[in-house]
């Protein structure tokens, strides 16, 4: 099973028998297989009938409702996951010192981790000194983060790291009608950060379905702060895979010319400066299916798996922790 993105504007989903249509001025799109989607992520103006939204609810298939930006609006999901035990659990760790920092630590050192491993790939092509010294740079913040006792001081560490990152990104661009200066979030500023945030955003709702599949509340995590209506666990998690899935299908899509500049429209809006198009926003979906789908050994496991099958396997290991009072095993590739 996988998601339906229905991304077309003026669009209408709706129930026809064991099958959802996807429609728009009386005329079919697309009709999918009701038995073949695990989760709806609506893009804009796109419609949704009673009778298809109350048959996902019922079968624990969840809608996310995103702007025609990809930015993450909100969700409908059936009822809530009965591991009240195991909830009760997730508290009792989350509040324990101890637990969320040695949790947060194994989650910052595979961020880091996984951001070196990242730059490292493109260094044995490049072999730039800049890129060595960002590399040897995040070496050494997972020490530091051996170190790092508190939470506090862990999100200190994972912010330089972020930022030594993020600064050598550009050496990993083919073109130069790419430009990036910096991480910018709230609005994303250029056509990189805006690639970046809607690659974060599908990213966390697939984290946050697989945290809720296993019985967990993603709003109670160790690393982010709780916060109004943030997924604080389900970030946690995600984490360990902004490089290695949201980054490398970004440098995929700029690198390989799938998306180019021309998808990209500057506005006189401070709420959302730049814009990407319809066609960039479908691309850039199908090369985001494209690498969960990817097939891999698993470094811990030795076993064949997909992304979207780690995604489940970090939300269970999550679970176990919680459960034995033991340290959460993050995702680390080699």
């Amino acid at each position: 099973m996988a998601p339906l993105y229905v991304v077309e504007q003026g669009a209408k989903l709706r129930k026809d028998h064991r099958r959802l249509v996807v429609e728009k001025d009386e005329q079919e799109l697309h009709s999918i297989p009701l038995l073949k989607i695990d989760q709806v992520l609506i893009f804009g103006n796109v419609g949704i009938t009673t009778p298809a939204l109350t048959w996902l609810m019922s079968q624990d298939i969840e809608v996310v409702f995103c702007d025609q930006h990809g930015r993450y609006k909100g969700r409908v999901v059936g009822q809530t996951s009965g591991h009240s035990q195991l909830r009760r659990l997730q508290y009792r760790r989350v509040d324990n010192p101890l637990f969320a920092a040695n949790t947060a630590r194994a989650i910052v050192k595979a961020k880091l981790h996984n951001s070196r491993t990242l730059l490292q790939r493109y260094q044995r092509q490049l072999n730039l000194p800049q890129l060595a010294t960002a590399i040897n740079r995040l070496a050494s913040l997972q020490t530091r983060a051996d170190n790092s006792q508190t939470v506090n001081s862990l999100l200190g560490v994972e912010g330089i790291g972020a930022a030594v990152y993020f600064e050598s990104l550009p050496l990993l661009f083919k073109h130069d009608h790419w430009h990036f200066a910096k991480r910018t979030r709230r609005p994303p500023t250029d056509p990189i950060n805006v690639l970046l945030s809607f690659g974060y955003t599908l990213l966390a709702r697939q984290l946050e379905f697989a945290v809720e599949r296993v019985g967990l509340d993603p709003y109670l995590g160790c690393l982010h702060a709780d916060s109004y209506n943030r997924p604080s666990l389900a970030l946690d998690l995600a984490e360990e895979f902004r490089s290695i899935v949201v980054d490398s299908v970004t440098l995929r899509c700029i690198n390989s010319e799938l998306i180019s500049p021309a998808n990209f429209t500057v506005q006189d809006d401070p709420d959302c400066p730049v814009l990407l198009d319809e066609a960039g926003r479908n691309r850039f979906i199908q090369e985001f299916e494209a690498r969960l789908a990817l097939t891999f050994t698993h470094p811990a496991l030795a076993e064949k798996v997909t992304y979207r099958r780690c995604f489940e396997l970090q939300a269970r290991d999550m679970a176990r922790a919680f459960q034995a009072d033991g340290l959460y095993q993050p995702f680390v590739v080699r």
